[in-house]
């Protein structure tokens, strides 16, 4: 079981890894040409409103309702039944969210107005924000209708493809930014179109591997549909409760809206570099283990549900913790490296190191709501995790004002840190909750070895930041230093860090065939 696990994982992981790449030169590319003032942030909000959306709906609560559904209906009933539910999903799906498109593309100016209120008073910004919107809000129908199309090749077993799909949208911004944003008056809006060419190609490159399975109808509208209407009432709650965490930074766009220009897009930046090891795995590992834990849950075998899950959070430890370690400990010299180039300086690499810190600390929690979740949404239940949400949520909007509030009244250097560290407790509350559920409803039992598998991964992870703290040169280096010298030296610092983690593990007595042995 776990052998399959670990092969499906590590395919979405390198595409993943691929994509996360990518947006990394994508972002070194943004940052050069535009820097990190009033025009980006407004492409930023722009792109996070749509982007917001298809994480709440797409990635989030659609897919976690679509996926345990279609799996059950492809162990349950024939194929013809199944090729229904995909095309009056599709239909449906299609409908809702044009019309939905069609609203918000009108509705451009109020919908800055909500996500983004700090922008009202300065004209130029509002408006540039609100022009871009309209090029960037039908991304969410595109890729809501490419998070069908994954939800289904994820159920059958094929990964690669969806996972190989994001990469299309930073080779689209890069270009564009190369290559159209020069001949446009104002630059920064061809990063706009950029995005709803992305969108379509995401789309398409999906659609020969659905004929490929067979799965390719001829979409129709299925409101009233038995298979849609589950859906329909799966995806209600899990709107809420699979997505937390992006209400949470786009609460974070909200509040630093209102700061010193360049909060938006410091926070930007160093999202980026937490969102690389938890999109490369721990969302990866996610996607792989809903259909199989659905499955499990559809033929009533609950050692294997909870053998899996067991698994999962072990390997999302493993790497967890070494890269929360690496983002803490390397945040200026990671922020230098990549994108002090151009338009970003110094100044902007020690502002959203501050944020960076705060996020790494967070990474852990954010991975294990990640790995978490899934135990939910495979058995259908999408009810329990918006309690949960609700409260972290909660904790995230209080110490929001908590943390910015006395910063601001202070004079705090980087009033936008406390946005990041509200973020963080809200995702580590939900962390907590989500687990405390699993195991007071009996569907998670722990398996031995667990507090070793702990001690093990302290004292690796001690011995990486014991090398990083005496080997790393202070940031003023960094920021001096050439390119080449910054390569060399951050790429030597992970990669000594990393064996150096590994090799301790190894020493420690943790072996791999250990997280190969599933004991379902």
């Amino acid at each position: 079981m776990s052998k399959e696990l670990v092969r499906s994982t590590t395919v979405v992981s390198g595409m993943t890894l691929l994509s996360r790449v990518m947006g990394f030169v994508r972002d070194m590319v943004l940052a050069a040409l535009f820097g990190a003032g009033a025009a980006m942030d407004a492409f930023f909000v722009a792109f996070k409103i749509p982007n917001f959306l298809r994480r709440l709906f797409a990635e989030g609560a659609f897919s976690q309702a679509f996926v345990p559904v279609l799996s059950e209906y492809r162990q349950q009933r024939d194929v013809s039944e199944v090729r229904r539910l995909v095309a009056e999903v599709a239909g449906t799906l299609f409908g809702i969210l044009f019309i939905v498109t069609l609203i918000g593309v009108a509705l451009a100016p109020a919908l800055v107005w909500v996500f983004a209120p700090g922008f009202v008073d300065e004209p130029e910004r509002f408006g540039l924000a609100a022009e871009m919107l309209r090029f960037t809000f039908p991304y969410i129908l595109f890729i809501s209708l490419v998070a069908l199309a994954g939800g289904v090749l994820n159920a059958y077993g094929l990964f690669a493809v969806p996972a190989f799909t994001p990469v299309l949208l930073n080779v689209c911004l890069i270009s564009v930014a190369l290559w159209l944003a020069p001949i446009f008056e104002r630059p920064v809006v061809a990063l706009a179109l950029g995005v709803f060419i992305a969108g379509a190609a995401q789309l398409l490159i999906q659609l020969p591997a659905m004929r490929r399975v067979g799965l390719l109808p001829m979409p129709r509208w299925g409101w009233r549909s038995e298979g849609v209407q589950r859906i329909l009432k799966l995806m209600l709650p899990a709107i809420f409760g699979s997505s937390v965490a992006q209400i949470s930074l786009l609460f974070d766009t909200i509040m630093a809206s209102f700061l010193v220009a360049g909060s938006v897009s410091w926070l930007y930046f160093s999202d980026r570099l937490m969102e690389f090891p938890l999109g490369m795995f721990a969302i990866a590992l996610s996607t792989v283990i809903l259909p199989s834990l659905s499955r499990d849950h559809a033929a009533d075998d609950k050692a294997a549900f909870s053998a899996k899950l067991d698994w999962a959070l072990r390997l999302c430890l493993l790497v967890a913790v070494p890269a929360a370690v690496g983002l803490v400990l390397l945040a200026g010299p990671m922020l230098s490296t990549l994108f002090q180039y151009g338009e970003f300086d110094g100044h902007d690499v020690y502002m959203a190191r501050w944020s960076l810190w705060a996020y790494g600390f967070g990474l852990l929690g954010f991975s294990l709501v990640k790995v978490l979740v899934p135990g939910y949404f495979a058995r259908q239940d999408t009810r329990t995790p918006v309690r949960y949400g609700i409260a972290a949520l909660l904790t995230n909007m209080v110490l929001n004002v908590a943390f910015v509030v006395p910063m601001v009244m202070l004079d705090f250097i980087a009033p936008h840190t406390g946005l990041a560290l509200a973020t963080i407790c809200g995702a580590f509350v939900n962390a907590a909750l989500l687990f405390k559920g699993l195991r007071q409803q009996a569907v998670y039992l722990p398996q031995a070895g667990w507090m070793k598998f702990l001690l093990q991964l302290l004292v690796s992870a001690a011995v990486m930041t014991g090398f990083i703290l005496l080997a790393k040169p202070e940031l003023q280096w960094w920021l001096e230093a050439a390119l080449t010298e910054r390569v060399l030296w951050l790429t030597g610092l992970i990669g000594i860090a990393a064996g150096l983690y590994f090799l301790s593990l190894l020493i420690c007595g943790l072996r791999p065939r250990q997280l190969l042995a599933a004991k379902a």
